[in-house]
């Protein structure tokens, strides 16, 4: 309660960005501010903004099946013990009336960076938006007669923010986790896919495309006990080597690729009628990376 109380006393100082003795403030010249899209593809968008003299902020989002965003308040000196941090949204001294509001309470943790969840870390975007500038308050680790304040100018923010927002809605809608485990499915006695396995074999492939840190790539065939044993081994392989051919297309090294045929071993369904026997023809694919 007395830091807050302290935060709300400098709040309006803070607006005017004059100095103070007791509050440390950071925060970039207007003729200098500077936004930057750091990272931009399928799967990952990250805005970034630097603090002179302090480090850096960054928003990052990712692919994934829901939309999602984090905020990082990079530090040059991390905090030397825990503590927690609260996030106001500040006008400037050009927006005389406006009022400071609440954004959240930020965790400071030993010798880590500071970071928010989705729920402010959106809420910051869009008061950068609206020209509020958002700040981080708490009691300075090294000396304890001093506070701390972190401003992010919004100066020079709407251009990057609008392609950073570009970039979020191309995102893949799922993750690395979604597909490096994958079933894929085949029609009877045959190398063709399934509707539904070819849809996820795209994805595999939309994925890949993005991202070529894979370490291994993992490929196993199996068949249903209909045929003869040897046939349908060579038909597993077939299969397995078939979705081979279309990852190394998409630039995957063909050494990273292990093919193992199975043939009518390792069931996971019985062979008693047509559906379960549609379970057991399949190719499971395993992808790891570092």
């Amino acid at each position: 309660m007395k830091l807050r109380h302290t935060i709300l006393i400098g709040l309006s100082l803070l607006c005017a960005f004059s100095s103070n003795a007791a509050m440390r403030q950071y925060s970039a010249p207007v003729a200098s501010s500077d936004w930057l899209l750091d990272k931009q593809s399928r799967l990952q968008c990250e805005l970034s903004h630097s603090v002179p003299g302090y480090g850096k902020a960054t928003f990052t989002s990712v692919a994934s099946k829901q939309l999602n965003m984090e905020f990082e308040m990079q530090m040059s000196l991390l905090p030397k013990k825990a503590g927690i941090a609260a996030v106001y949204s500040v006008p400037p001294k050009w927006m005389p009336g406006h009022q400071a509001r609440e954004i959240a309470d930020m965790k400071l943790r030993k010798q880590y960076d500071g970071d928010l969840p989705e729920e402010a870390a959106w809420t910051m975007l869009s008061e950068l938006e609206k020209g509020y500038w958002p700040t981080i308050y708490y009691q300075d680790w090294y000396n304890r007669y001093d506070k701390v304040a972190v401003a992010l100018n919004a100066s020079n923010f709407t251009g990057s923010y609008h392609e950073f927002v570009n970039c979020v809605s191309a995102l893949l809608p799922y993750s690395f986790e979604d597909i490096a485990y994958t079933v894929l499915s085949y029609q009877k006695n045959s190398t063709e896919l399934t509707k539904y396995a070819q849809k996820r074999l795209q994805m595999i492939g939309e994925y890949l495309k993005e991202d070529s840190n894979l370490e291994l790539v993992l490929l196993d065939g199996y068949t249903d006990s209909y045929g003869a044993r040897y046939s349908n081994e060579q038909l597993s392989v077939k299969r397995a080597s078939q979705v081979k051919d279309y990852l190394t297309a998409l630039g995957v090294s063909d050494e990273r690729i292990e093919v193992t045929g199975h043939g009518e071993k390792r069931h996971i369904a019985s062979n008693e009628n047509s559906d379960s026997r549609a379970l057991n023809r399949r190719v499971v694919v395993r992808l790891s990376k570092s």
